[in-house]
């Protein structure tokens, strides 16, 4: 993989980024958070555009998708982007041919049997359940999920009627057989992209916020000790950037995937305590727009188990499972 963007893959970043800059940002993705809304202006838009489309608009020239698509993920995610661009536009494409109604929301079968807050559940017009053996694409109706208010950043919903996704003749389409292994991979690779453009997003707020609050006479970014500080989060960040991107080039191979999700998301940990603490007290308030980002890193690493998940997916896929 080179280093260095194609001519195709700056003018993708630029596109994306004019939209982003006059269609989301952190005053935004606060005032829809406050309204547990969804950004349906922003998710046409991106529609319109060509930008969910363009996985497959790849494949068919024959050329690999994902890091263009993962490029597209991470731009929205650094924006504080309010759609559910890891489904929409890496995971989706990579399951199916067929283009799949959104919002989509994604879960796994253990989360039908205790259903937990989903993100972007509450307005989402598809569910793709992620089984142990099958996945599967549950068209869903207005009402099928509730709104569930929490402080991550996302709007959330749970499932209602639980019974009706337990039966064992599931609702919708079953994907084919190597979906599950797909899906797996795809997913555990958005959520490591959303997590790289998060991060960015908060360390970059951070640092300006530092290099203009004051303490003894000077700006606090100017100590020794928070340069070093910044300078450790700084380097996470971009060693998650590109074991991700590399992951995303090669089309999501399982070991490249877990690895970059298991750096990605311990990296997420260590960003979200670090911004907060070198903000001070400000950075714990609603006021100041590190929330926006910071939250969200504490929901992408409850998904598909976080950490542990990702580095267990490593071991087994380096290694082989436990007994064989």
């Amino acid at each position: 993989m080179d280093f260095e963007l194609n001519e195709d893959q700056q003018a993708i970043l630029e596109s994306v980024q004019r939209l982003l800059d006059q269609n989301a940002g952190p005053a935004r993705a606060i005032a829809l958070n406050k309204e547990q809304r969804y950004d349906d202006a922003l998710h046409q838009q991106l529609e319109d555009s060509g930008f969910s489309s363009i996985f497959h608009n790849f494949a068919e020239n024959g050329k690999p998708a994902g890091l263009e698509a993962a490029l597209v993920v991470e731009a929205i995610a650094r924006a504080g982007g309010v759609v559910a661009a890891g489904a929409q536009i890496l995971v989706a494409p990579a399951v199916s041919n067929e283009p799949i109604s959104g919002p989509i929301v994604m879960c796994t079968e253990d989360n039908l049997a205790k259903p937990v807050p989903l993100r972007y559940g509450a307005h989402a017009k598809t569910l793709i359940v992620l089984g142990d053996s099958k996945a599967y694409v549950i068209p869903l109706a207005a009402g099928e999920m509730a709104p569930v208010r929490t402080s991550f950043g996302y709007p959330m919903g749970r499932l209602v009627d639980i019974d009706r996704f337990q039966s064992p003749e599931k609702p919708g389409e079953t994907l084919s057989t190597d979906a599950v292994g797909t899906m797996t991979n795809w997913w555990r690779l958005s959520l490591a992209v959303e997590a790289v453009g998060t991060m960015d997003a908060a360390l970059q707020h951070t640092v300006a916020y530092l290099k203009q609050r004051r303490q003894f006479g000077r700006t606090i970014g100017s100590f020794q000790a928070v340069q070093h500080r910044l300078s450790h989060c700084a380097i996470q960040l971009e060693a998650s950037r590109w074991l991700v991107r590399e992951a995303a080039f090669h089309g999501a191979q399982r070991e490249a995937v877990a690895a970059a999700a298991a750096f990605a998301l311990d990296s997420a940990d260590l960003l979200f305590t670090e911004t907060h603490q070198l903000s001070g007290a400000v950075g714990f308030t609603c006021e100041f727009d590190l929330h926006v980002w910071s939250m969200r890193l504490l929901a992408l690493r409850q998904e598909l188990n976080g950490v542990a998940g990702a580095r267990r997916d490593l071991v087994e896929a380096r290694w082989g499972q436990r007994g064989k």
